[in-house]
């Protein structure tokens, strides 16, 4: 076993980008039929254009995000979990920082993990249903070589707003902590997909919350363990109740 707890079998293969930063590649990856890979490329590259066109004219407002830089003062990574349909604007805030994010080997998680590429992120692909253990090999490897992970918490599939035990697995084995955060914009179309996801509107304000870090113990007791994701789950909850509730309260505020 390595160091960071995860048997070397689950790992990836490595092999050299153009970035300088090493990508992996699994043994086995998903296959998908012509029509479905060229939906794949079309999709990506609209999805990564739009997400240029309104990112750039967004204007934010953040709070917490000493929290983060917190985590990088005591020489930690940070493992950032977050709503999956809060992608959007989160893509673009994070931009071009390298961050690996783990998404799904589906056909939905196919175009996510080739847009956020375009915007500088990585892609660790698999999910809880499927090439999860690989997924968090790659995880705990970036997070070793220096990198932010990223987990859309109740992807791929939902149930929606409900977190999933990964996170707390990868920091329990990493010693890296848990950072959870929301992101909230005042106008923006509300889709009717599972996740509810957003797509601001161009030139809205824009909303992060960051919460503090969440340690989870090497020597964590199974007991232990589920207190920290119960944490995790009511964090998010509470950065979500307050991101979204905060563009009421300045409405109404301004109506007074």
């Amino acid at each position: 076993m390595e160091e960071n707890g995860f048997n070397p079998s689950t790992e990836p293969t490595e092999k050299e980008g153009k970035t300088g930063i090493r990508q992996a590649y699994w043994n086995q990856p998903r296959e998908f039929s012509l029509w479905q890979r060229v939906q794949i490329y079309f999709i990506s590259h609209l999805a990564a254009a739009i997400v240029y066109l309104i990112g750039r004219t967004l204007r934010w407002e953040r709070r917490g995000t000493q929290n983060l830089k917190n985590v990088y003062t005591a020489r930690k990574r940070a493992i950032l979990v977050f709503w999956h349909g809060r992608i959007f604007a989160s893509t673009w805030y994070f931009r071009k920082q390298g961050i690996v994010v783990m998404t799904s080997q589906n056909f939905d998680g196919e175009y996510i993990a080739r847009c956020i590429q375009m915007h500088g992120c990585h892609a660790a692909r698999g999910s809880s249903s499927r090439g999860g253990a690989r997924a968090l090999g790659k995880m705990a490897w970036s997070l070793k070589k220096g990198f932010d992970v990223a987990f859309t918490i109740d992807g791929p599939r939902g149930p929606r707003y409900v977190a999933k035990m990964g996170p707390v697995m990868l920091a329990k084995k990493s010693g890296h902590p848990i950072v959870c955060f929301h992101v909230s914009t005042e106008r923006k179309l509300q889709l009717n997909s599972w996740d509810l996801a957003q797509i601001p509107w161009p030139f809205s304000r824009a909303l992060i919350l960051v919460g503090e870090p969440i340690y989870v113990s090497r020597q964590a007791s199974e007991e232990e363990v589920q207190a920290c994701f119960e944490k995790m789950q009511n964090t998010l909850d509470s950065l979500r109740e307050d991101a979204d509730g905060h563009w009421e309260k300045k409405k109404n505020r301004l109506a007074e």
